[in-house]
């Protein structure tokens, strides 16, 4: 990969406790935190922007309603002082929100997207950086998802929709790459870690 500019921003989507909940289903990919985690420091490291998404429940019964630990940030991701934290209400950290905005003001134009779940806000948000001109890269192994059934009843493993979701962005809306190889490409000391 080509090395990233200094003013790269990190986009850290809904990585929430309510992900937590059983009803979710099967997920793949329990090493996603730590990898956001590690990544989340190498651009602290490195001084460049950090922007966590959080998403906001419209539904009073919804996993995410504020004021619930549903809605509070993981562990790993938690947004650290000064580190913008914006509030969505759909799929896309873009839409009903001012992120757009932010990233023109700062003169950012390349993003790396992490978080939860894959192929919905983390590919969701994905589509519309690259349609929008960002040049966006797409954490393969700081994402996951969950098993899902479709609409004829078939069952899809959470390794499947991860795969296809992947598939799908890299090359025509992202760049699909890994942590390490991400890092590396930072020239960080972190990349033996991740």
């Amino acid at each position: 990969m080509k090395p990233l500019p200094s003013n790269a921003a990190l986009i850290s989507i809904d990585v929430q406790q309510a992900f937590n909940d059983p009803s979710w289903g099967r997920r793949n990919n329990p090493d996603a935190e730590h990898k956001i985690a590690t990544l989340l420091a190498a651009w602290r490291a490195t001084g460049r922007p950090v922007f966590h998404i959080q998403h906001r429940s419209a539904s009073p019964s919804g996993l995410f309603r504020p004021g619930t630990p549903g809605y509070e940030h993981k562990p790993e991701a938690q947004p650290l002082a000064g580190e913008p934290v914006v509030v969505k209400g759909v799929n896309s950290a873009f839409i009903g929100t001012d992120l757009e905005a932010r990233l023109r003001a700062a003169g950012i134009g390349t993003l790396v997207i992490v978080g939860l779940s894959t192929d919905h806000c983390v590919s969701t948000t994905a589509r519309m950086a690259g349609n929008l001109g960002f040049d966006t890269y797409f954490v393969a192994d700081a994402t996951a998802t969950f098993e899902r059934t479709g609409p004829d009843g078939r069952h899809y493993t959470a390794e499947q929709m991860h795969g296809t979701a992947l598939a799908s962005l890299h090359g025509e809306f992202a760049t699909v790459l890994g942590a390490q190889e991400l890092l590396a490409g930072m020239g960080c000391h972190t990349a033996a870690r991740a």
